[in-house]
Formats: C-alpha cells, structure tokens, sequence
C-alpha cells in the first residue's frame, strides 16, 4: 500500500490485528522494508505493524536531497498520524534506529519505547567520511560499486565466508536502491548529532547491536545507552551491523524480551 506523507509516497505494508498496540519499523541505509519480514511473522500476532519504505528506498520514489534528520522525523511522525495511531513501539535498525533517538528527543507523546538496533547517535569525523565515500562510490560506479564493501563493512568474517543466502537478499536489496535516496540519507548521516541530547529520551529505550559492529561497536552504545534514564543495552553475539539478519535468534529473544515488559 502507498502512503502519502511530508511530501512524499511511501511504500508501505501494515500486518497484525486492528486494535492491537502500534510498532512502526524502519529499515537501514540501502534496505527495505523486506528486511523485517521474520522479525513481524514473530509479532504480528499480537501487534499491529507497521512498516515503510524510506525515500528512495525500496519501492518508495526518491525525492531530490539532500535529506536530513528533521525531514526523516517528520516522515514518521505523518506515516504515524496516518494510519491513525497514537502511540507507536519503535523499532529501527542503523538510521532507522537514529530516527528513534529523534522521535524519542523531539515527539516522545507519540511513542511506547524504542528500541534502537546498530544505532550509534553522532557521526565522528571517521564516521562521516565513510558516507561521503559511499555518495562518491556510487556516483562513479552505481549502486553496484557499493555492494561488496558494504557487505564486508555489515558483516562478519565468520558469516561471510559461509556466504549464506541471507548475503545476497542484502546485495539484492542494495542494488534496488535509488542513487538520489541512497545519497540523500547519506548526507542525513553526515550530520547525525543527537548525542547531546539523549537524556531527553524518557520513554523505556533499548539499544541493541552486533557484537562485531564496525559502524556502532558496543562501547559506542552502551555509552549511548548510559545518557538514556533506565535504557537497556544489549550485545547481540556473532553478529556485525545487520543483527536482525545475522543472529536472528539472538536479536527476536532481545526484542521480544523488552516487548512484553512495555
């Protein structure tokens, strides 16, 4: 289904039953809103879902960038208020997690919790070069020219000289992605700064990421987590960036876990 908000039109998918509490979830840079398939065939039985493309992302159509953090707030926060909720559970992984950090600082009234999954809150200097990187890659190679380095970058060694077929539903899901949307959350990320103000955040938080996670390595969240009253911090083993696909097991046990206490 198509939902029109901020501007934009967002692929969208809901699942669960009508009445059932809220949980929007949304995706990493170069994903979609496939990557939750699992996670909400565990959920949705009891939740009502809410899923989305990002711009340019997917099946969304980009719009000219460059994008930022206030622009990608609002898209959720009118995502939300059209499907009529009130109140969501969010849950976000990479950007999608930093979306939260920012819902949580500037619109806590329209959430449950968070959880914020390989989430790190500011972009250091190292950080922001690498999206600068990936702007100029696919610029000069497509899409394709950033597929393997982002593999390597999101997972382990481990799984990926297993190369299991979980690899190349993400190869699959970066090529799909617009080079406009892909550069527009890019410069969005260069910009990520909502460290200062994480002790705003007052609802129940969990941040969770892969033990391995080079982009946000655990001491980076669990610092996170500490400027956050009462946040949870969770260390996914066997993992790198993209936990809810590399240990899924691990990532449905934390999430599950933290759900059914809020």
């Amino acid at each position: 289904m198509r939902i029109a908000a901020n501007g934009a039109e967002f692929n969208c998918r809901i699942d669960g039953p009508e009445g059932a509490p809220w949980i929007v979830f949304s995706h990493a840079l170069a994903n979609n809103l496939t990557l939750w398939d699992d996670v909400v065939d565990g959920l949705k039985d009891r939740y009502r879902i809410l899923r989305y493309d990002q711009r340019g992302h997917g099946q969304t159509p980009a719009t000219p960038g460059p994008y930022s953090f206030p622009m990608l707030i609002a898209d959720a926060v009118g995502l939300i208020d059209a499907v009529g909720a009130d109140k969501v559970h969010w849950v976000g992984l990479s950007i999608g997690g930093m979306i939260g950090y920012g819902l949580g600082i500037h619109h806590p009234d329209r959430l449950r919790s968070i959880i914020a999954c390989d989430s790190r809150p500011d972009a250091p200097p190292d950080y922001a070069a690498y999206f600068q990187y990936r702007i100029d890659t696919a610029a000069a190679k497509g899409m394709d020219g950033v597929v393997e380095p982002t593999i390597e970058r999101w997972f382990t060694p481990e799984t990926r000289a297993k190369n299991p077929p979980v690899l190349d539903r993400v190869r699959a899901m970066i090529r799909s992605t617009d080079p406009v949307g892909h550069a527009g959350c890019c410069e969005a990320l260069k910009t990520l700064a909502f460290g200062p103000d994480l002790h705003r955040i007052t609802v129940p938080t969990l941040i969770l990421g892969g033990a391995k996670d080079k982009g946000a390595p655990p001491e980076a969240l669990k610092e996170a987590a500490s400027k956050i009253k009462g946040a949870e911090h969770v260390v996914i083993p066997d993992a790198g960036h993209i936990t809810a696909l590399e240990n899924p097991e691990a990532f449905m046990a934390a999430v599950k876990n933290f759900l059914d206490r809020h």
